[in-house]
């Protein structure tokens, strides 16, 4: 039974033996070799995109954690490392768009496969494809986690146990190394971050001949048994004798970061010419037109007078359409003459209007003036008469 908190997602031995993977038919080789595959893929795809260490470490996690719950044959492993990768980034808050995870996978499946580096057009049918892919694969492992993606990584105890032990710095680097190499294995769901920490001290206290207190047991002190350091070792040390992890087809529904399958790219590789998706669209079309251009072979004659005559009473509806269209134009066109004759005689009526308000005004302006004049007048000889009788 897989037991699930926030801070925490274990799962004992027995439940990893008998995962998804297996019950698809899938045996423990084939298994441990895709995971180790794709820890290398996020961690090699990590350094090429400038991510901290803790975000690669985060999406091995989310990697090892999703095939605890799904199989390989149904879930690809590129394609949920690519996932993984960009799900971290997000959490871990470093985000990258999906157009630079895209990118830096394709280039990197071009460089395991031996294949010319090809470019990615945005705006290809392949791009877009891979994209709707990496979206619904981050929501399936979302789903499967219950949308609690919270990691607690080993590496924030190495320093303060090592601080505590009083051990020499160069153990600080080595146990630091172990801890990376942990998360390609299932260590980081079989145990607590504290117990992989000590077993990865253990580990590099050993290589380089560094005691440790054992009455008291140092282990103890940091919530530890010794069972689960001695797991952790020899999980580590089956690790280092395996062979470089190889890619292996074992799902159905994988889908490449390059644009064509292997034997397609391998052969354009060895003519010296990459087809981009844009010109095998263009062939594609070329294909269908001239499949279309040729003649149909067992036709009669009636048929082809037939067709003949549909064709041309639909050369006749289209040139009959064109004519309307002109027509309503020219009506249109009529329409606006006559809207703009109108419009402009009613300016010519207003202004009219206003000359002749204008004109109005001044007569009467004139007559007022006129009147103030002889009234000024006449009370001016009408005080001159009064002061001469005085």
């Amino acid at each position: 039974m897989i037991y699930t908190a926030i801070d925490n997602f274990y799962i004992p031995e027995e439940e990893i033996k008998n995962s998804p993977s297996r019950k698809d038919g899938i045996d423990e080789t084939t298994e441990t070799t895709l995971r180790i595959y794709g820890s290398d893929l996020i961690q090699e795809a990590g350094i090429l995109l400038r991510l901290p260490q803790g975000v690669i470490a985060t999406g091995q996690v989310l990697f090892h954690r999703f095939y605890c719950k799904k199989s390989l044959a149904k879930f690809d492993v590129k394609i949920v490392a690519a996932s993984c990768v960009w799900l971290a980034s997000k959490l871990e808050e470093n985000p990258k768009k999906a157009r630079q995870v895209i990118i830096v996978f394709h280039r990197m499946e071009c460089r395991r496969k031996n294949l010319p580096l090809e470019h990615l057009e945005l705006f290809s049918k392949k791009y877009f494809e891979l994209k709707v892919e990496l979206s619904r694969t981050e929501r399936h492992v979302l789903k499967e986690m219950g949308f609690v993606c919270h990691v607690e990584h080993p590496h924030k105890f190495i320093s303060n146990y090592l601080a505590t032990l009083e051990t020499p710095p160069e153990l600080r680097q080595e146990a630091w190394n172990l801890a990376n190499d942990s998360l390609r294995t299932t260590l980081c769901v079989r145990f607590r971050s504290e117990v992989v920490a000590c077993g990865v001290v253990y580990a590099a206290a050993r290589r380089f001949q560094v005691p440790l207190p054992e009455s008291p047991p140092w282990w103890k002190a940091f919530d530890a048994d010794k069972s689960g350091i001695d797991q952790v070792c020899r999980v580590l040390s089956h690790l280092f004798s395996l062979p470089k992890a190889q890619y292996i087809s074992v799902c159905k529904d994988g889908k490449p970061f390059t644009f064509s399958s292997n034997s397609q790219a391998q052969s354009a590789a060895k003519d010296g010419k990459i087809t981009t998706p844009l010109e095998m669209a263009t062939d594609s079309e070329k294909s269908e037109t001239e499949s279309n251009s040729l003649p149909i072979v067992g036709d009669s004659r009636e048929d082809r007078r037939k067709g003949g005559e549909s064709d041309r009473e639909k050369e006749r509806g289209r040139e009959r359409d064109r004519v309307s269209r002109w027509s309503h134009r020219d009506r249109g066109r009529d329409s606006d003459k006559e809207s703009d004759k109108e419009r402009d005689k009613l300016k010519e009526q207003s202004h009219h209007r206003s000359r002749d308000r204008l004109k109005d005004s001044g007569d009467r302006s004139r007559h007022h003036s006129s009147r103030d004049r002889d009234y000024r007048e006449s009370s001016h000889s009408s005080k001159d008469r009064r002061s001469r009788h005085h």
